[in-house]
């Protein structure tokens, strides 16, 4: 039995090992809470996606089977894959290869973009067998395919009409429907908000990824369909492969978790309208102030002079950019942006090709080919003007000319590129203020030696432009 101060020693030396003992579980609970909580004021990054490090660099070509050869086989298009190559674009793009439907088809061979069999390859292309062997031709020469994916709509006797009816979206009086307010009477929409046909689509997307070795989609109306059945699908695609994702869409939230690129169709626009005399430059700088302060950083956007749409409905690129044509395609190579050709730009193709027949591209030598090959070659090996946030920003170097002439400047660490486009159909003596331009260059397209100082000006002829290159910046 312990005595009286024995016990109230032993009392006290308890009482403080408990007193330790919860001061340091009360640090220990702060230290932890203070480690593991997140600072709301932490700015996170708006896209989550990762693009493939292939896409860096790369231009995008688009190309019409039926139009695209005489032949109008994936056969014929192969023997084309080393000459794409050579003209410098990396992402081919194949519209649409499943069967057309023939229920209220328009014209003879009906539009691509009313597929009948999301599982079939339309045999006035070729079989599937052929349909790989492209595409593995393009992949032994680096390059990547990608498939025009038509997920809003169907043919009017896809093989889902009889299947899942109840996968439709239907009119007032309960009948199968078009697209409101679009003369699109070949096809009928979907109804997204089935869980059964996102698993479908979701499905067979993933088949074209594994049985053919597509490297991605371009999504036809992507924004007519639910975003988040986009960003599920990259999910899912993304666990086979990194994919490559284009959406004929523009607006900022497609970037964030479902598509690497968007359709610049407003910087068409604005080319458009300034080509034609209904703009000043000044549309120019709201497109690319909206590029910069809108969209997130880490994106691309595909800049182009003509497509399918373009050239079918509204006129070929000549008809479209009249003389500023040259200086619209160099800006969408050397501006923010991933620039796109559409199948017989190279060839100076200058007819509006028939949608729902055979009108094949008629191929030959021409400068516009000549031009791009020398643009496409700048954009591969210039590293100030890769995609995405592997490339630099565009920096506007400010002039006397503001309303005819656009400049700026594309720099990083290694490659630093000056612009000077005369958007305007008289002739121009352009000086420029501040300094960021300064330096030694080289006159990209003639290889001239160029100095700019604070007294440098340039003259111009209407519509022309000037690309200096600074290697080795720093």
């Amino acid at each position: 039995m312990l005595s009286n101060s024995s016990f109230y020693r032993r009392w006290c030396f308890l009482l403080l090992l408990a007193g330790l003992s919860s001061l340091t579980a009360c640090n220990s609970s702060r230290t932890t809470t203070t480690a593991n909580d997140i600072n709301p004021y932490q700015p996170q990054p708006y896209v989550q996606l990762s693009h493939p490090e292939w896409s860096k660099n790369a231009a995008i070509y688009q190309i019409n089977i039926r139009q695209f050869t005489p032949e109008g086989t994936f056969v014929a298009a192969a023997e084309q894959l080393n000459r794409l190559k050579d003209l410098g674009v990396k992402i081919l793009w194949l519209m649409p290869v499943q069967p057309i439907g023939e229920l209220n088809r328009k014209g003879t061979l009906g539009s691509p973009y009313s597929v009948k069999d999301y599982y079939g390859v339309n045999s006035e292309f070729g079989t599937e067998d052929e349909l790989k062997a492209f595409i593995a031709e393009a992949h032994q020469l680096g390059l990547y395919v990608i498939l025009d994916w038509v997920a809003n709509h169907t043919a009017w006797d896809n093989v889902l009409v009889k299947q899942h009816p109840d996968w439709y979206l239907r009119d007032w009086k309960g009948d199968f429907r078009p697209t409101p307010w679009w003369d699109w009477d070949d096809i009928i929409e979907l109804d997204y908000s089935n869980s059964d046909l996102r698993r479908y689509m979701t499905g067979a997307m993933k088949y074209w990824i594994q049985e053919f070795g597509f490297d991605g989609f371009r999504c036809d109306v992507a924004g007519f369909v639910p975003l988040d059945f986009w960003e599920q699908a990259r999910k899912e695609l993304d666990s086979i492969k990194p994919v490559f994702m284009l959406a004929e869409f523009e607006g900022r939230d497609f970037h964030a978790s479902a598509f690497d690129m968007t359709y610049g169709w407003s910087w068409h626009k604005a080319v458009h309208d300034i080509a034609n005399g209904h703009a000043d430059v000044n549309k120019l700088r709201v497109y690319y102030s909206w590029n910069e302060k809108y969209f997130p950083q880490n994106i691309m956007r595909m800049l182009g002079v003509s497509n399918h749409d373009q050239n079918a409905w509204e006129g070929t690129e000549f008809e479209m950019f009249g003389d500023a044509l040259h200086a619209a395609m160099a800006l969408s190579v050397v501006g923010e942006g991933m620039p796109m050709i559409y199948n017989g730009q190279e060839a100076g193709n200058d007819r509006r090709l028939a949608f729902f027949e055979r009108d094949p591209i008629i191929w030959r030598e021409h400068e516009n080919g000549k031009l791009y090959k020398k643009l496409l070659a700048l954009k591969r090996d210039n590293t100030a003007l890769w995609n995405a946030d592997w490339g630099a920003r565009m920096l506007p170097v400010h002039n006397n000319k503001p309303a005819q002439i656009l400049s700026f400047v594309r720099q990083n660490t290694k490659d630093k590129v000056f612009a000077v486009f005369n958007f305007s159909d008289t002739p121009q003596h352009v000086s420029f203020d501040e300094h960021l331009h300064h330096g030694n260059y080289i006159n990209y397209l003639t290889g001239e030696t160029v100095q700019f100082t604070a007294d440098s000006t340039v003259k111009l002829a209407a519509w022309d432009y000037r690309i200096y290159v600074q290697p080795q910046a720093f």
